[in-house]
């Protein structure tokens, strides 16, 4: 496996303030992914090399694909549904809609259909003003965890059984015990701690092999760590600092998708980080990856004229 590398592409000239929640189509063969701050849905369609952007008046924390086509979100606005063709919005729930100064962030759906997702304070900053949810099928909302400073990271071992979590500011993975049938989790335990020389822990995926795949903000990297072991595995470095997620994809789920941020960097630092903000790729990778789970939805939610979202 990779270790200290630089075997990565630019899939694009596309520069997000602040990218995250990559997300592969198998279908349409085409990688997703977000620019929170800038409210904007990405699409570029890998045979084609077509590039679609699409822009929503939210902030979009995280995504994720539904059966009938549509996408879910997790937004400063709590979750909702958009239409990327039409640019629509539709309300689902917001559980935090008394924080004003909470929005989503990072989010995954489990192999059953549920979206998880998580929010932070992001004004202040302010600890364990967060939580993680998870939203079933009938859109309601369940809190799963609180007292979270900054919810990032979601990954779920081969079995189902196991859910990995990170809280930005802690420096670790932790593991729960996970019942797939319910969404109950139980047992809360650390099972990686990270040194802060490695950067802060942000998004991550689960390859082939079990093993995860963290991005690093501040980092220069993703790296690859045995989570039964806690032990650091590979790395791979990119030319920009703040990582912020990635995911497998392509034919095969061999091609690693990172997407990074520009947010907060001075003019000395955008001018040694050209690249900041762009999506990257490392093709053919040993591993491979997990196909993404979709959010599974009681009702289609392709009214989206109803409590329609046309600003903050």
């Amino acid at each position: 496996m990779m270790n200290g590398t630089s075997n990565w592409q630019v899939v694009l000239t596309e520069f997000c303030t602040l990218g995250e929640s990559p997300v592969w189509d198998d279908r349409l063969q085409r990688i997703l992914w977000v620019d929170i701050i800038e409210g904007h849905v990405h699409e570029w369609y890998t045979a084609a090399r077509r590039h679609v952007m699409t822009h929503f008046p939210v902030k979009i924390g995280a995504i994720a694909l539904i059966d009938d086509g549509a996408v879910i979100a997790a937004s400063d606005e709590g979750f909702v549904f958009l239409d990327l063709r039409n640019r629509g919005v539709k309300r689902i729930t917001d559980p935090e809609s008394r924080l004003a100064d909470n929005r989503f962030n990072d989010g995954k759906c489990d192999a059953v259909g549920r979206f998880w997702a998580g929010t932070m304070d992001e004004v202040t900053g302010k600890k364990g003003a967060g939580s993680l949810y998870s939203l079933d099928k009938d859109g309601r909302a369940t809190r799963r965890v609180n007292n979270v400073t900054c919810s990032n990271g979601l990954a779920w071992s081969l079995d189902h059984q196991t859910l990995f979590y990170i809280d930005t500011g802690t420096h670790q993975v932790q593991a729960f015990d996970f019942e797939l049938e319910t969404g109950r989790i139980a047992n809360p335990r650390a099972v990686i701690d990270i040194p802060e020389s490695e950067g802060w822990p942000d998004g991550m995926t689960i390859d082939a092999a079990g093993m995860l795949w963290i991005a690093f903000w501040g980092g220069w990297k993703v790296a690859r760590w045995n989570p039964y072991t806690g032990e650091k595995l590979s790395e791979i470095k990119l030319p920009v600092a703040q990582i912020t997620s990635c995911t497998f994809g392509g034919k095969n789920l061999k091609d690693l998708y990172i997407t990074s941020a520009n947010i907060g960097l001075t003019d000395a630092e955008r001018s040694a980080q050209r690249l900041a903000g762009s999506l990257f790729v490392v093709d053919n990778l040993d591993v491979g990856g997990i196909g993404p789970s979709r959010y599974v939805q009681r009702e289609s939610p392709s009214d989206f004229a109803t409590h329609t979202i046309h600003g903050h």
